[in-house]
């Protein structure tokens, strides 16, 4: 069965919180490149990432991670597939220990 994130977190209820906005972003891959390679590229040009294709993306609430997944397409546009959901007590600084 799958996790799912519940509005109830160590007694207390959070349910007040259940209708609020939360931007989300999943961050695909990272790299890290020197200004002169960046002043060298041009049309064409292509950067590497470290991610390999096919692992897993990272979905981002503010700069908290909370859950990975696949990228899928639904009616056209970019979707997550979560296969993982990171539990706040294993985050450090916005990633998993």
């Amino acid at each position: 069965m799958a996790e799912q994130i519940g509005l109830e977190t160590s007694g207390r209820d959070l349910e007040f919180l259940a209708d609020v906005p939360q931007r989300l972003e999943a961050e695909v891959a990272r790299a890290e490149i020197s200004m002169s390679e960046i002043a060298r590229w041009e049309v064409g040009s292509v950067v590497r990432f470290d991610k390999v294709l096919g692992e897993s993306v990272d979905l981002l609430a503010g700069d908290r991670l909370i859950a990975r997944g696949e990228v899928v397409i639904v009616n056209d546009r970019y979707g997550l597939r979560v296969s993982e959901i990171t539990h706040p007590d294993e985050r450090v600084n916005g990633r998993r220990r």
